[in-house]
């Protein structure tokens, strides 16, 4: 029987992190519990309402956020936040599926269309790796706002 997952990441800012990979990857952020948002409705201000009528104080909204596919079959993300600075290369990354079932220049300019976005939404550009077959089809290395490799595959 196989399993879900979930992806975790330590984050300073879990909102802003949540919200580049809520973009990235086509996700959508839930509401809080028991709560019926209607369409177009802003979850993360529902979230602010909510953690407010509770009793979470301000300092302590932003320690944790979370998105989802919202066709169910991508794992959930979730963010917690950490003092702590990220010191080292990731032992685990992402692959983003940008250019499926495409090769060669065809792949490779549509890695670059979908690099393009991400570095307008706030990710850094590391390096471009040429298509090698039959090993490599060729992939770009990126890092998120917090600097969290990922490959745009």
């Amino acid at each position: 029987m196989s399993r879900h997952i979930q992806v975790t990441f330590d984050a300073h800012d879990p909102r802003a992190l949540s919200s580049f990979w809520r973009d990235a990857l086509g996700y959508v952020h839930p509401g809080p519990p028991g709560a019926d948002l209607p369409e177009g409705a802003d979850p993360l201000a529902a979230w602010d309402d909510f953690l407010a009528r509770i009793g979470v104080p301000v300092e302590q909204r932003n320690t944790r956020s979370a998105v989802e596919d919202p066709d169910g079959h991508g794992p959930r993300l979730f963010f917690q936040q950490v003092p702590e600075d990220k010191t080292a290369k990731n032992r685990l990354h992402l692959d983003v599926r940008a250019a499926p079932g495409l090769q060669g220049d065809e792949r490779m300019a549509a890695l670059e269309v979908e690099c393009d976005r991400l570095v307008a939404l706030g990710a850094t550009r590391v390096r471009r790796d040429e298509p090698a077959p039959p090993m490599s089809a060729g992939f770009i290395v990126m890092t998120d706002p917090e600097g969290n490799e990922f490959c745009l595959d």
